[in-house]
């Protein structure tokens, strides 16, 4: 007699050995209880001559369905399912149906479910008191998914730091061509599948490469499905809507589910080709109508208050020369709560990670990071600039460093975000700003001063302090301390009197205007406003 999923569930692991000793299962010891389950149903099918099958349901407009076993798509491998077994277990489209089934009769071209024995993993009658998608809640993102796994995976510390991703995150990477994104997708699964293994992954790959499939197929441990480039469009649209449904199904049981996708921007184009056309069109070509349901998909990445989340992490293509693309990433622009975005310019100097620090964030980041981190991460961003050399200073620091921890310890050594010290003290301790002649100062390599700060006399670039003498055999520029605490230069528009104080004093006040709100102009500066008021 065949036992039912649910009795299989109940029993121990020690019982469950004896029931595959029984139907001669191999190397039954190293299944995991799940597996072992299975592998009894199975075994039981295959005695009563049926075989036991599973696959991803998708159901019709005439109310029965096919079970899809093969990469989501349609194929003869497809498993038919009634509709009055739909409607018994209250079975929806993304459902991982399992079950006995029947091979295809004479005039039939697909093996027939005779018996649901589980659904995703469940028994069916469980199933079916389920809650639907639509009725949960969706919440803020509130617990944070750790990237980090080692110290030279640098694109998902950056992440961390900057762009953090939260259960039930919905971002968009903004990527142009050659800049690193689909590398960067496979840091990020490798992440997930490393540090969170109770997480769903699915690595949804549309209107790609074949290479690029098999590649990524190789290197990530999670769930791959592709549609690529040599499909037709209703082929990406029906696999897309597919593996959505059955993330939504997953979350339904309460689960954690991540989504990444490559791209939204060609799911777009491919709606766009298949939607009736509605008269009007957008600029680049695309009609508005086909913009609602990649919207729709995009929008499901939520946190369910109920238990359960959905993240979705998308590419959108820019700077490919064409119009639509530009279209398309401005319509999804303002729906995500995350963007990284990538830099070109990066990624051609060969620096790597080629992520835009400025652009990239995470909406209602202080949810995810603590208070320390937090202040921390704030602090970075005030002392940022648009130079490359500031970039490869910031990488060059998060390579020295073997966590992000140790980074930001660092960073609290140099006295940025510890509280103590201003913005203009942390962007001359982190940034390499360049210098009224061009040449960037080296102030990420400047070491801290006794007292834990970093001196402004190391984070400026190591000129003279004071220019060379005039005819008359005066220094040319003095610095003098105001009574507000302020560093001052004579200048020409007040034709003051030019101070004749010694290079060593001018040496010794420039070594403590670290603790000044700004710093004194540099000499080749001074020196061409006194040859002015000379003149």
């Amino acid at each position: 007699m065949d036992i039912p999923l649910a009795q299989l569930e109940a029993q121990k692991l020690t019982e469950l050995y004896q029931l595959a000793k029984k139907h001669q299962i191999p190397s039954y010891g190293t299944l995991k209880k799940k597996e072992l389950i299975f592998a009894i149903l199975r075994a039981q099918a295959e005695k009563s001559g049926l075989m036991f099958m599973q696959g991803v349901l998708e159901i019709l407009s005439d109310g029965f369905g096919f079970l899809r076993p093969i990469n989501y798509l349609p194929s003869t491998e497809d498993i038919y399912i009634s509709a009055s077994q739909i409607r018994k277990f209250d079975l929806r489209s993304g459902d991982l149906v399992s079950g006995k089934c029947r091979p295809p009769k004479e005039n039939e071209r697909y093996f027939g479910l005779l018996q649901v024995e589980a659904v995703n993993g469940e028994d069916p009658v469980t199933a079916a008191e389920r809650l639907h998608f639509p009725a949960l809640t969706p919440l803020y993102p509130e617990k944070k998914m750790l990237l980090e796994t080692s110290p030279t995976h640098l694109s998902t510390r950056l992440m961390d730091l900057l762009a953090p991703v939260g259960l039930g995150q919905r971002g968009l990477i903004v990527a142009p061509p050659k800049a690193g994104k689909t590398l960067l997708l496979k840091e990020i699964a490798n992440s997930i599948s490393t540090n969170h293994p109770e997480i769903e992954l699915f690595v949804l790959l549309i209107d790609e490469r074949p290479e690029e499939v098999t590649d990524m197929q190789r290197s990530v441990k999670g769930e791959v499905i592709a549609s690529t480039f040599d499909e037709l469009p209703e082929n990406h649209i029906k696999v897309a809507e597919l593996v959505l449904e059955r993330a939504m199904r997953l979350v339904e049981h309460k689960k954690d589910v991540v989504i990444l996708m490559d791209s939204i921007t060609r799911l777009a184009r491919a709606y766009n080709l298949v939607v009736p056309p509605s008269g009007r069109t957008l600029s680049g070509g695309i009609d508005p109508g086909a913009f609602h349901r990649p919207k729709r998909f995009f929008g499901a990445a939520r946190n369910i208050e109920e238990g359960g989340s959905l993240t979705i992490l998308a590419t959108a293509l820019i700077e490919t020369g064409s119009r639509m693309d530009d279209v398309i990433y401005e319509e999804f622009k303002g729906t995500g709560n995350l963007e990284l975005h990538l830099d070109r310019k990066l990624a051609e100097r060969r620096i790597f990670p080629s992520i835009d620090m400025r652009r990239s964030g995470t909406r209602r980041e202080e949810m995810l990071l603590s208070k320390d981190v937090l202040d921390k991460v704030w602090a970075i961003r005030k002392s940022m600039n648009d130079s490359h050399e500031y970039v490869e200073a910031f990488i060059k620091k998060l390579v020295d460093s073997k966590s992000n921890q140790e980074f930001l310890d660092t960073l609290e050594k140099l006295g940025i975000g510890s509280g103590k010290s201003s913005v203009s003290s942390s962007s001359s301790s982190l940034a390499n700003k360049p210098s009224t002649n061009g040449s960037p100062s080296s102030s990420m390599g400047s070491k801290p001063s006794s007292n834990g700060s970093v001196s402004a006399s190391s984070a400026v670039s190591k000129s003279p302090t004071t220019s060379k003498p005039s005819s008359a055999g005066r220094p040319s520029s003095t610095i003098s301390k105001s009574s507000s605490g302020r560093s001052s230069t004579t200048s020409s528009a007040s034709k003051s009197s030019v101070s004749t104080s010694s290079s060593a004093a001018s040496s010794a006040q420039l070594s403590s205007s670290h603790e000044e709100d700004s710093l004194s102009p540099t000499p080749t500066t001074t020196s061409k406003r006194v040859k002015n008021s000379a003149s």
